[in-house]
């Protein structure tokens, strides 16, 4: 065994796991019936991996492998526990011999997919807000906890103590591995759409690590969003976030370079937008309205505004007025600092970047945004544009401190050289979060 094979093999499995974890969680949940317990056995089979790959090479279908080896030592664990003694033999026996699935019901208002379930299993009701969606983005995203705690600004310490509490109190809750029905389902609704945008806003602008994209954490995020307007077409807000990804997701290859640099919104090649996503963006916004008795929701709205974008040919076209004003909008309807900083940069391509930094100035002492990278980020863009360079330079300066992923890093400190160099550029790029 060479040292460049197990490299190899290393490699392979960091990358599979990474991608196929979620899914190998959600598989093994449906068998033992313990989020917490599957997050161990997945983790038992990566450990397999490691052991096996290097000497045996690596699989045809490395996932299929993992998934396997996951779900073998599940049914053994099940067996071994004496409870389930009696039904436990033919079990086994099914899911070993069974292609994933065949053995869920087909109930023709069910929808057959492990990773939908674990979403609603980790937005139960017994768990607080805040632990279903630090829960969900562990298990289904796959996301680390600093991750976690900074796609939700709180402190790390907090967000590890809300997984594990939360693992903790499914399992003594007994709470079922489902897709729930009726008023429970639309109960845990909200919860769920919060679960799916989070994820796919990581993907869509990672909080830290090389990369500014992870496109993997996009996919599954509009893949569950899809299957969501499947399961409840007559839920307006449901259609409204499948707009929202689809349109956002559109942009998705013209938004770095060939380096994988970050290509700000004013500077992206409008021809790289993915016209089939835009289309399928504006279909889902107008079932959104369709369905809607009482106005657009946050999800809509926020798709209203993806959709202003993408109905401009260029940057000059954009309709910034119309945009501020859906910010207003949505700031009623779903309050909170990081809206009302979006509509701050909205406010300033409408009305000039002084109007804008009035309102940036006023969200300095907002607790959730004081290590905000996005906050010194726009209001360093807006310094710029005024002509203030050093304020600007410094506030580039600062954002590029509280960043985690290098790209952004590198773009922050370019922009910040380029104040210090007098060669600054005005990008007017809003924040990316939420994923504007």
């Amino acid at each position: 065994m060479t040292a460049e094979r197990t490299a190899e093999a290393a490699h392979a499995i960091e990358t599979v796991f990474r991608l196929e974890a979620p899914r190998i969680i959600a598989g093994v949940t449906r068998i033992v019936r313990d989020v917490g317990i599957a997050e161990e056995l997945a983790q038992d089979a990566l450990v397999a991996a490691l052991e096996q790959w290097p000497d045996e090479g690596i699989p045809d279908n490395p996932g299929a492998w993992l998934m396997a080896t996951a779900k073998h030592r599940a049914i053994d664990l099940v067996r071994r526990r004496e409870r389930y003694a009696r039904k436990l033999a033919e079990v086994g026996r099914d899911l070993e011999a069974a292609p994933p699935h065949l053995d869920e019901p087909s109930d023709p208002d069910d929808i057959d997919d492990d990773l939908l379930r674990l979403v609603f299993t980790a937005c139960h009701p017994v768990l607080s807000a805040e632990a279903r969606v630090a829960l969900t983005l562990r298990l289904l995203g796959g996301l680390t906890t600093a991750e976690i705690a900074r796609a939700v600004l709180a402190p790390e310490a907090t967000v590890a103590q809300r997984i594990v509490r939360a693992k903790r109190t499914l399992a003594t809750k007994n709470v079922a591995f489902e897709v729930p029905y009726g008023p429970e389902r639309a109960a845990r609704l909200g919860s769920v759409l919060e679960v799916i945008y989070l994820i796919f806003n990581e993907g869509y602008a990672a909080t830290a690590g090389d990369d500014y994209l992870r496109p993997g954490l996009c996919e599954d995020a509009l893949r569950l969003a899809r299957l969501l307007t499947a399961l409840m077409p007559k839920e307006p807000e449901v259609h409204g976030l499948a707009a929202l990804l689809e349109l956002q997701a559109s942009r998705s290859a013209a938004r770095t370079g060939p380096s994988g640099e970050p290509v700000l919104l004013r500077d992206q090649d409008r021809r790289r937008w993915n016209q089939l996503l835009i289309r399928r963006g504006f279909a889902a916004l107008g079932r959104a309205d369709a369905v809607s008795a009482d106005g657009p929701g946050p999800y809509a709205l926020q798709a209203a505004i993806a959709a202003s974008h993408a109905h401009a040919h260029t940057y000059a076209e954009t309709n910034w007025e119309g945009i501020a004003t859906l910010y207003g909008l949505l700031a009623a309807r779903a309050p909170s600092p990081v809206v009302e900083l979006n509509r701050a940069v909205a406010v300033s391509m409408a009305e000039g970047p002084a109007a804008g930094l009035v309102l940036v100035d006023s969200l300095l002492g907002e607790p959730a945004l004081r290590d905000y990278h996005l906050l010194p980020s726009v209001r360093g863009d807006l310094l710029e544009r005024l002509g203030r360079r050093e304020e600007a330079r410094a506030e580039f300066e600062r954002a590029a401190s509280l960043t985690r992923n290098e790209r952004e890093r590198e773009m922050l400190l370019a922009r910040a050289q380029a104040c210090r160099t007098d060669q600054g550029n005005s990008y007017s790029q809003g924040p990316h979060q939420p994923l504007q």
